[in-house]
């Protein structure tokens, strides 16, 4: 399998991405969280520059936070600087969009948005619209400025359910998705993804790549799968899915439902700890700084040993390799991992067990 790396847009992220190229990592995603994260097509054009053959990721946008020609345009503009080397994940925002306090779209916008995403970067026309104005658009300038000549790959984000990935099979993209570690959850999406694709011009049966991010911690001989170590690298992911439970509970209580205890009082403590509650208009201010960052020594004990198992991948190599090599059978290409404790030490440590 493939390994790859997704990271913050921050100072500096030019420099990991050389060191994750000289790692021998497939690709190098910068996450698109605005009110959260730093800019990534600031950061994945410095490191552009600064590499020569990783590729370059954008983990994910969304109509709900772009427009498609501003979208195409920067996506074109990094193809120029680094050619054929660009990634674009589209979704509909769920992050994102819940991070400001709004609901993510729909993947009828998301389908809309990524047919006319893959017309501009190919250099064709599309139809664009704003309310009732409809107008056909397509790049107007030629030469250095954008680069629609080389391909540019596009994969659909599938969280929580078959909609995004039958978008996926009717547009001929691949699939990633967020620490989701479960073979028969992959062979599902692969099967909604074909069956949208049958009855389109593209052929059910060629091959798209899937990615899942994830978190790694390697086991030292003799250590706690369950310590303060192993916590410490995974709990970011599982902060966030706690986050996104607390979050949703009142307008998708279909998802918190599907907790078991243990996990829905680690909700109810996480936002007691936050100082909010599942209906605050502001929740959103209080759950989601430093998303996806380290976690704070005391919030330890709401990184439950049954979400860790679920989102992550902790255990000796040989656990590790069995665990991705039935993620392979599944069908998924790369292993993406989402460093927050030393990220040059992890993506060595990933390196070393998949390169």
């Amino acid at each position: 399998m493939r390994a790859g790396v997704v990271v913050a847009a921050q100072p500096g992220v030019e420099d990991l991405a050389v060191r994750a190229e000289e790692l021998g990592l497939h690709s190098f995603w910068v996450n698109d969280t605005p009110m959260v994260h730093g800019d990534p097509f600031v950061a994945l054009s410095l490191c552009a520059k600064a590499t020569s053959r990783i590729r370059l990721g954008i983990g994910v946008t969304s109509p709900a936070l772009r427009s498609a020609p501003a979208t195409a345009s920067g996506l074109a503009s990094l193809n120029a600087l680094a050619p054929g080397r660009i990634i674009c994940g589209v979704g509909t925002g769920n992050t994102a969009r819940r991070t400001l306090g709004m609901r993510p779209t729909t993947a009828a916008r998301l389908e809309t948005f990524t047919a006319a995403l893959q017309d501009l970067c190919a250099g064709r026309s599309t139809e664009y619209r704003e309310g009732d104005w409809v107008r056909d658009i397509r790049f107007l300038h030629a030469g250095a400025h954008v680069n629609t000549a080389d391909p540019i790959e596009f994969v659909v984000a599938a969280l929580l359910g078959p909609k995004a990935a039958a978008v996926a099979g009717r547009r001929g993209t691949g699939l990633i998705s967020f620490g989701l570690l479960d073979a028969t959850a992959w062979h599902a999406l692969h099967d909604t993804r074909r069956h949208a694709a049958q009855g389109t011009p593209r052929d059910p049966d060629s091959h798209t790549d899937s990615y899942v991010v994830t978190s790694l911690h390697l086991l030292d001989e003799g250590e706690d799968p369950h310590g303060d170590a192993a916590r410490d690298a995974t709990g970011h992911l599982v902060l966030s899915l706690l986050a996104f439970a607390a979050d949703t509970a009142a307008d998708t209580p279909a998802f918190a439902e599907q907790l078991g205890p243990e996990e829905r009082e680690a909700v109810r403590r996480l936002l007691d700890r936050r100082g909010t509650t599942a209906t605050a208009p502001d929740r959103h201010t209080k759950l989601y700084p430093n998303y996806l960052g380290r976690i704070a020594p005391q919030d330890r004990d709401l990184v439950l040993p049954s979400l860790m198992n679920t989102l992550a991948l902790v255990g000796t190599r040989d656990d590790l390799l069995t665990r991705i090599t039935t993620l392979e059978q599944a069908g998924v290409d790369e292993l993406l991992i989402q460093p927050v404790i030393d990220p040059r030490t992890e993506m060595a440590q990933l390196a070393k067990l998949l390169t």
